[in-house]
């Protein structure tokens, strides 16, 4: 008797086979591109980790022989930052401090923002996002003129306060000048992410705690921001994110002094290197700047996409 293959089974082998092929080739692709993105973060991190000799002896790809700290240490507490020799510590509390509040304020801004577009619409509600929305596409250089001149502004009236009350309510401090920068710059981004997402969430809930006679923050605070998780994870990603990597604004309004956020520091660090350059003390000061967005990223990131997708569907 002649063994007779079906039609249907020669079909589905040539369907496994195809489909095993195409998730070869297809992870293949993956894992190579993930090696060359990532190859950058492994030199920077086995670089930190060297001595001197073993950095001069070549071979960058190559896993520390003698492990050791001392490149952090120094990076830390004493390498020099233009005259100062006291490492970028001060620099690192500096952006936490600036960083901080500006997330915070944004986000907070951008859920009222998103709330009264959406849930107490108003006349010319729709202008008035547009026009936030136009502010996303500004470009960084086009606002530094101005942007200087409402600061000085900002500074004066500061310095008016001190001469009349004794304290300037942090006008004219250059943190704060980069927390009201950070703040305003990023308004329409987070009013466009909290606006989407609100959008999809049902009126009904509104109109309701409206009979029971809740007011407008009542409502906000108890029933839309319970519920706002997944934006706010996304917010504060994409905010802590755009301003701790900040050096355009940075630069321009904290650039000199005890004031500089972490990004002018760490520039100035490889700029200010004197004799032979300490190669591993600067990839250590750039790790260490990278660690609080590795961090945010490491505990959320995987919340970030779930978050831009929940109010892509309304319904």
């Amino acid at each position: 008797m002649s063994s007779v293959t079906s039609p249907i089974a020669t079909s589905q082998s040539g369907n496994n086979n195809t489909r095993w092929i195409g998730r070869t080739v297809i992870y293949g692709l993956l894992l190579i591109f993930a090696v060359l993105y990532l190859m950058p973060l492994f030199v920077m991190l086995t670089t930190s980790f060297k001595t001197m000799d073993e950095i001069q002896n070549g071979n960058m790809l190559a896993l520390p022989q003698s492990p050791t700290f001392d490149p952090w240490i120094k990076a830390w507490g004493e390498t020099c930052v233009g005259l100062t020799c006291a490492g970028i510590k001060g620099y690192f509390w500096n952006s936490i401090k600036m960083v901080v509040p500006a997330v915070a304020i944004s986000t907070i801004m951008g859920a009222l923002n998103g709330y009264v577009l959406t849930k107490w619409r108003f006349p010319g509600h729709t202008l008035v996002f547009g026009l936030m929305l136009f502010a996303c596409f500004i470009p960084f250089q086009s606002v530094l003129l101005p942007m200087a001149t409402i600061l000085g502004s900002l500074g004066r009236f500061g310095m008016t306060l001190q001469n009349a009350t004794g304290l300037s309510f942090g006008f004219g401090n250059p943190t704060v000048n980069l927390v009201f920068v950070h703040v305003v710059y990023g308004l329409g981004f987070t009013t466009l992410f909290f606006r989407n997402f609100y959008e999809a969430f049902p009126t009904e809930l509104v109109r309701a705690a409206q009979v029971d006679g809740a007011s407008f923050f009542q409502i906000f605070r108890r029933i839309m921001l319970p519920n706002s998780l997944p934006i706010i994870v996304v917010t504060v990603i994409y905010q802590f994110t755009n301003i701790w990597n900040d050096f355009l604004f940075a630069s321009a309004y904290a650039g000199t002094g005890e004031s500089m956020p972490m990004t002018v520091a760490l520039n100035n660090v490889v700029n200010t290197s004197t004799g032979v350059v300490e190669y591993n003390v600067n990839m250590a000061a750039a790790m260490i700047a990278a660690v609080p967005t590795l961090i945010v990223y490491i505990l959320a990131g995987r919340y970030f996409v779930r978050g831009l997708m929940a109010g892509a569907v309304k319904g």
